[in-house]
């Protein structure tokens, strides 16, 4: 892809991602993620409906006056976007891939990020870490994990979630707002996802496209692993296989939900061609009523 092409997607993806983070989802991203706590922030006369306990009683004596102290919440947070690169992401029957709804997803939790004035970083992972970007603040450090997202090559197809979730807790010593953003085509992840739940604050987004959960009536067709290349032969005329392959899929989630439960891991599934505002609100709207 030559720097004209590159740039005319990321401008793209700026533009659509930019106004959602702003108009729609900024309170809603505030109140999902605390910041660490409050601090002191100046001191004001009592007004009516103040409470009595914020009373500073040394300026009150000085001035002969009541006086309160104002605590303001001390917002900047370190936000992580630990993103699936493999080759399952280049799966897509509904106009879109899932590498490119994990974009714009990204896009849209950055610039949320960097609209509360929080740092935003990226971990991409295969079956090994492919990148880390460490988290900084503004526009351009934003625009340059969306640049990054588009154009990199993975070295590697497969996935491994515990190895990138081991490097993760190793270089983020603080604790962050994490967003696991994968279609979880993996297993034997349990322990590092339970440990990194810990140490962070935790949220998966499961990416899937809806070929993966039911396959239509369409004869002999051959399914290809992008993963390890592995080739099968179904015969999706027999009503029985397409209901084995739809309770693969099911059992799958239910695995996934009974995982993320265990580890107390937010989660929500977001299918590629879907408008996935409505999810995303969901998810902060009820992070924000257990605030």
């Amino acid at each position: 892809m030559d720097t004209t092409e590159l740039l005319k997607k990321v401008r793209k993806i700026e533009v659509k991602t930019k106004g959602l983070s702003k108009h729609i989802f900024s309170g809603e991203y505030h109140s999902a993620f605390k910041g660490r706590g409050m601090a002191f922030s100046e001191v004001r006369e009592y007004m009516p409906g103040d409470d009595i306990r914020n009373i500073d009683w040394n300026v009150t004596a000085r001035y002969n006056n009541p006086y309160v102290k104002v605590f303001e919440e001390e917002r900047e947070l370190t936000v992580m976007l630990l993103v699936d690169i493999s080759a399952s992401g280049l799966f897509g029957t509904e106009n879109q891939i899932k590498k490119h709804l994990i974009t714009e997803l990204c896009a849209v939790l950055a610039f949320s990020a960097i609209n509360n004035n929080d740092k935003i970083g990226a971990l991409l992972f295969s079956d090994q870490v492919e990148k880390f970007i460490p988290p900084k603040k503004g526009k351009s450090h934003t625009l340059r994990i969306i640049r990054e997202l588009i154009e990199f090559k993975p070295a590697h197809n497969k996935t491994n979630i515990g190895a990138a979730l081991k490097h993760f807790n190793n270089v983020i010593k603080k604790r962050s707002i994490a967003f696991l953003i994968s279609d979880f085509m993996d297993e034997n992840f349990n322990d590092p996802l339970k440990i990194a739940a810990k140490k962070h604050d935790l949220i998966a987004l499961n990416i899937y496209d809806k070929r993966e959960e039911s396959i239509p009536n369409i004869g002999l067709v051959n399914l290809v692993d992008a993963e390890n290349g592995n080739t099968i032969t179904v015969d999706t005329a027999k009503k029985s296989t397409r209901n084995a392959y739809n309770q693969v899929f099911k059992d799958r989630n239910k695995t996934l939900k009974s995982l993320f439960g265990k580890s107390q891991v937010d989660s929500v599934n977001i299918a590629t061609g879907q408008d996935y505002v409505k999810p995303l609100m969901q998810l902060f709207k009820m992070r924000g009523a257990k605030a």
